[in-house]
């Protein structure tokens, strides 16, 4: 199931039909800046304690690029959706994860 742009929101988790995970981490204008996971990976569930996204680089692109890959209903906390809010702390592991603070603050002073 593909995305539509105004779907994609910040902060927000994913699941690609390839089962990468996918966090948005910044949106200006026309860009984003995500971290994706490894594909294949299991999926998360209730007792996971880590992100799935340690030492995986950041990527940036244009949203209409990401909201055109496949998506899938998945589900995380007994929530099945198309994406899940991550909370402050889930959304700072993940930033930390992949490195992505100067490039999110980069996109952001565009």
């Amino acid at each position: 199931m593909k995305l539509k742009e105004k779907e994609v929101e910040v902060g927000c988790l994913y699941l690609t039909s390839a089962n990468q995970f996918r966090v948005v981490l910044a949106m200006k204008h026309d860009f984003m800046i995500y971290a994706p996971s490894l594909e294949g990976i299991a999926l998360l569930n209730m007792s996971f304690t880590k992100m799935p996204f340690e030492n995986q680089p950041f990527k940036k692109c244009q949203i209409v690029t990401f909201a055109k890959k496949d998506y899938q209903v998945f589900n995380f906390n007994g929530v099945d959706s198309i994406k899940h809010n991550l909370n402050e702390a889930q959304l700072a592991e993940v930033m930390a994860q992949c490195n992505a603070k100067t490039a999110v603050v980069t996109l952001l002073g565009e």
